[in-house]
């Protein structure tokens, strides 16, 4: 076994609870109605293709990503489309989605929905590009950064690593580790195919030292595969943030303000390497994704298979039912998860884990005065200093918050944990990257 490797600069390492990592994924019904939003990825809205009234199928194209950054979304299930209205998203706010009243499960042609694996891929580069932007694939690990742009090197630049994301930091979250333990062979093909498409010789998989079963796995599925290295990760959060895996698999430094393809670097996921196995292979459309749902008190924690735009509350039911102790339910890990005030919210393409807390977990410590220990600074994985940037943004200096960096801040969540104070260091931040990213916007114009 190699020599762990890691990034160099801060990170913590929270309780892990992995509560569902030996539970089989386990594929939930399509519900009633599913709310099918038409914005789930980074970048411009898709813009509907049907109307209240019109039949659609399983895998059918309801909405079309328009712009260079945007996505296409697809009809999950069967059925009609009830309306088009804004519901609220994981993300709190009302946005436009698709209703749609479940009728049957007829999927459109032309999908292969036999799970007998194929290896080999015959298409080309750019055919290859073309089909993961026809599917809507979209980064699978929390960011949803549209695949096909990945893909695309930009003139100039020149890819040389594949990076794939196995590392499913967050606490609680399981849904990766069990997608590489019951999807290895897919997994791997999609990485294969990804490396065509940049035209890259190396891939380098990336997974903590905590799943010992799928890094053997992996290692040993990948003796089949050409250029695929699977390496083990010290367990240590936030490893699988694009620039600390880049820098712990490879050793280069993304700059301040720039992008992995900079160091010849492009990152994916191992959700979505399966995405892409899945609609180059088998021309099937990111319609579902695999949900963990687990806390420290839910009675079946569980890792999901489920249609997008299923309602949280389905899965929430599918794994036990709302304990009586819970006091908040988090779309996303403990650490970079936003908490739900709706439990009617849709499943998105993002939507990596649901998870439920009890009240002693759940509640802030009382904020006391900063006492100056600078562990914030210590574990900042950006080199940051969260204290004076939450400083700054609360006395709304923002012009000095942009000389600080604020915008290299990636939310993790570290200062928040590991502050004795209880000082709510991210929520001032993320207010200062706000107003900061506004001025950036409007100096460019």
């Amino acid at each position: 076994m190699r020599q762990l490797k890691t990034f160099v600069i801060g990170g913590v390492h929270p309780p892990e609870k992995k509560f569902a990592e030996n539970q089989p994924i386990k594929r939930l019904d399509p519900p009633g109605t599913v709310s099918i939003p038409l914005s789930q990825h980074l970048g411009a809205p898709a813009v509907p293709l049907v109307k209240k009234g019109d039949k659609v199928l399983a895998g059918q194209m309801i909405a079309r990503g328009e712009s260079f950054i945007s996505a296409n979304i697809h009809s999950s299930v069967s059925g009609t489309v009830a309306k088009i209205d804004a519901v609220p998203d994981t993300s709190g706010y009302r946005k436009q989605a698709v209703i749609i009243n479940v009728e049957g499960d007829e999927w459109a042609e032309g999908i292969d929905r036999d799970e007998s694996f194929v290896k080999e891929c015959s298409l080309s580069p750019e055919e290859i590009v073309e089909r993961v932007k026809e599917c809507g694939v979209v980064g699978m690990g929390g960011a949803t950064f549209p695949s096909h742009v990945k893909l695309r090197v930009p003139k100039g630049k020149k890819a040389e690593y594949l990076i794939i994301n196995g590392v499913e930091c967050e606490p609680c979250l399981t849904a990766d580790h069990r997608l590489m333990l019951e999807k290895g062979s897919e997994i791997l093909a999609g990485v294969s195919i990804q490396m065509k498409a940049l035209g890259v010789k190396r891939a380098l998989i990336g997974i903590e030292n905590n799943k010992p079963d799928a890094l053997s796995h992996l290692t040993e599925l990948a003796r089949e595969f050409s250029g695929i290295e699977v390496y083990p990760l010290k367990v240590k959060y936030p490893q699988g943030a694009e620039k600390q895996l880049i820098k712990a698999l490879t050793g280069r430094e993304v700059p301040s303000g720039k992008l992995p393809i900079e160091v010849g670097c492009v990152v994916h996921n191992v959700g979505t390497a399966f995405a892409v196995y899945e609609a180059v292979q088998k021309n099937k459309p990111l319609i579902e994704r695999v949900v963990t749902v687990s806390g420290d008190s839910v009675e079946k924690p569980s890792n999901l298979m489920v249609r997008i735009g299923t309602p949280v509350s389905e899965l929430i039911e599918a794994a036990g039912g709302i304990p009586e102790d819970t006091a908040k339910v988090v779309n996303g890990g403990p650490m970079m998860g936003k908490a739900l005030n709706d439990l009617s919210v849709p499943v998105s393409k993002g939507t990596s884990g649901i998870l439920l807390f009890p009240e002693s977990v759940s509640l802030r410590p009382k904020e006391q005065n900063c006492i100056r220990c600078a562990k914030c600074v210590t574990i900042c994985p950006m080199g940051l200093e969260p204290y004076l940037l939450s400083l700054l943004s609360q006395k709304q200096r923002f012009e000095e918050c942009e000389q600080e960096r604020i915008m290299d801040c990636m939310e993790c969540g570290s200062c928040l944990y590991i502050c004795p104070s209880g000082k709510p260091l991210l929520d001032n931040i993320r207010v200062g990257k706000n107003r900061v990213g506004i001025i950036i916007r409007e100096r460019a114009h």
